[in-house]
């Protein structure tokens, strides 16, 4: 039950302390007529009365709900003869948000689950997608390494709405991607050619699936290729020379774009 007013009203402040809504709804709906103070003070302040507070207070229970002020006005003057219904209409569309709300919690929880792993992917899921060889310490050795920089961000966003099939998709694609580089590497594609700079547009389409790549950032990646044993190991076993000819024709098609390999830099 709502607190009942003093014998003489209550101003509109008490009124907001009271029932915890602001001076200005209250102006607001006194100007367009939803709840107006019936009394009025000898200097001219208004009041407001038991019945008014009533009337206050169920304002307050309806707008909770969510229903709207002109939905409200039709409730509490009775222009609206069906009462339940309306709010069973309302009932509905608060069961509608809260389901929505139960989505949104849940993709809160992947994206933070994402920042904290990485995958979201089982040990037996992780092995199935990536292969025999694959080290599920692996992601919690890159969070530890990578998790403050802006492309570990990146991927966690990516990492929370793929499941296995998502990530085979991306495994796939970089499969292909090898197997593309090493049959133009046997060819004798040279760098700078348009066969050679298509690899490169490719190689950086398909590793943006993990974070957007820069060519700065391509041309980083490219010589960590060659230095690092673990990449060079995985290009040797695609075709032998393959990271130091990948490193080339990425340099060689920054070149084309006015970046200088020798003192590009990470972004």
């Amino acid at each position: 039950m709502p607190d009942t007013a003093d014998a003489d009203g209550l101003t509109v402040g008490q009124v907001s302390a009271r029932l915890g809504v602001t001076v200005r709804a209250l102006h607001h709906w006194d100007e367009i007529g939803l709840a107006r103070p019936s009394l009025r003070t000898a200097a001219g302040y208004r009041l407001y009365t038991a019945g008014d507070l009533e009337r206050l207070h169920r304002i307050v229970v309806y707008r909770e709900i969510g229903l709207g002020l002109d939905r409200i006005r039709a409730v509490l003057d009775g222009s609206t003869a069906d009462v339940p219904g309306a709010l069973r209409a309302q009932r509905a569309q608060v069961a509608e948000r809260i389901d929505r709300l139960q989505r949104l919690g849940e993709g809160l929880d992947r994206m933070i689950e994402a920042h904290e792993r990485g995958l979201l992917l089982t040990v037996e899921q992780q092995t199935a997608v990536f292969g025999p060889r694959w080290n599920p310490d692996w992601p919690a050795e890159a969070r530890e390494r990578y998790g403050d920089t802006a492309q570990w961000l990146q991927y966690a966003e990516r990492s929370a709405s793929r499941g296995p099939e998502e990530w085979r998709a991306v495994t796939d694609a970089m499969a292909d991607l090898d197997r593309a580089l090493g049959d133009a590497m046997d060819a004798g594609v040279l760098p700078g050619s348009p066969e050679a700079n298509h690899l490169v547009e490719r190689h950086r389409e398909v590793f943006s699936s993990y974070f957007p790549l820069t060519r700065r950032m391509q041309v980083c990646l490219g010589r960590r290729y060659e230095a690092d044993p673990a990449f060079a190991a995985h290009y040797d076993g695609v075709r032998a020379g393959l990271a130091p000819w990948l490193r080339r024709v990425i340099d060689a098609c920054a070149r084309a774009h006015g970046i200088d390999p020798d003192t590009a830099t990470w972004e």
